[in-house]
């Protein structure tokens, strides 16, 4: 036998390797998951963590809170396992896509309750001294008071509700136009709000509003309470849109969710997708993006600070949510590459 030729009884005689075909059918527990679920999952657990280890008398409910945090995971998993066995199920798919949008009304009222347990009380009184030293006058006070025109006044507040509009409008426009869009939309716009919601936890600001009467009872310093107590002039508080966000406030908003501004942050990511997918209303939403900065000010939700922080959140968490989208993203669900850079429509 020569050196080149083969032993077929050796070759046969060789035991067969099945490690290949035994890996092949170990099911990794994430395989289904995408960016938008690690990053959900992500914050639940961080939040429940904060909940198990900072909890305080001064919320009472923290071991509701604390098992909402645990089941939550479970929850999550749970839908996106069986949206895998069942993909034709439509409630499976719906809840599958859109359960992030279901999360943030109660991550965001719980951010509120969170970070009076690491606190007690607001971080206000240091916002109103820097603006006062940065600006010599407190925007977030005395803008309304110096223009308390009526048009001008339900121009901007007709522009902080577009806040809403931007949010749905822009995610229903990707969903029927292409719901891999959608996907990457509610990826990015996710990770926008769950980075507010830690900072607001771990820098609970109110917002100018704290000097209102009515909106919380915590004592504040007398160098930064005004010897008036700020008002709405009639002009302003007889507007329909002032209206409206009067009455969205009184029912949804929670204290300390001030900094950043989570409205201009997500408004100005909803923009970006504008500018990508959705080139012509770009410009108006641009025009209501900017808009919006203005009257989270004027409407005195927020500090000037705050906006610029919201500007700069933005700014560095859209680039990270496409990069992380991109990464995490399933080889079947990819998005074609010219979707990336897409014509206009």
């Amino acid at each position: 036998m020569t050196n080149g030729s083969r032993n077929p009884k050796s070759e046969c005689s060789r035991p067969v390797d099945s490690a290949p075909d035994s890996r092949r059918n170990i099911h990794w527990p994430f395989q289904h998951y995408a960016f938008i679920d690690y990053a959900t999952q992500g914050y639940i657990a961080v939040a429940g963590l904060i909940i198990l280890f900072g909890h305080s008398p001064r919320v009472p409910i923290w071991p509701m809170m604390l098992l909402a945090h645990a089941a939550g995971p479970v929850l999550v998993h749970s839908i996106i396992q069986f949206h895998a066995r069942h993909p034709a199920n439509q409630l499976l798919d719906f809840l599958r896509h859109f359960y992030p949008i279901l999360f943030y009304a109660g991550f965001y009222h719980e951010t509120g309750l969170l970070n009076q347990m690491l606190y007690t009380g607001y971080l206000d009184p240091h916002f109103l001294r820097l603006e006062k030293w940065l600006f010599g006058w407190q925007p977030g006070l005395e803008f309304m008071e110096r223009c308390p025109s009526r048009l001008l006044s339900e121009v901007l507040y007709a522009s902080y509700f577009s806040y809403y509009v931007m949010i749905g409008g822009v995610g229903l426009a990707l969903l029927l136009r292409d719901r891999r869009q959608f996907a990457h939309y509610i990826s990015v716009v996710s990770l926008v709000f769950y980075v507010c919601y830690l900072i607001f936890i771990f820098t609970p600001v109110v917002g100018p509003r704290i000097l209102c009467r009515g909106i919380i009872s915590t004592p504040l310093p007398p160098d930064v309470v005004p010897a008036t107590p700020p008002a709405t002039p009639e002009s302003v508080g007889a507007g329909v849109f002032f209206q409206i966000m009067a009455w969205i406030y009184e029912r949804f908003e929670t204290p300390g969710a001030a900094f950043p501004s989570s409205h201009v942050a997500v408004a100005f990511c909803t923009l970006y997708f504008s500018f990508l997918y959705l080139r012509p209303i770009r410009w108006v939403h641009l025009i209501a993006a900017g808009l919006l900065c203005v009257s989270t000010v004027y409407g005195r939700y927020h500090y000037v600070v705050d906006v610029v922080a919201g500007v700069l959140t933005a700014v560095l968490l859209v680039p990270l949510g496409n990069r992380l989208f991109f990464k995490f993203r399933k080889s079947e669900a990819k998005i074609p590459t010219e979707t990336r850079n897409p014509d206009p429509v």
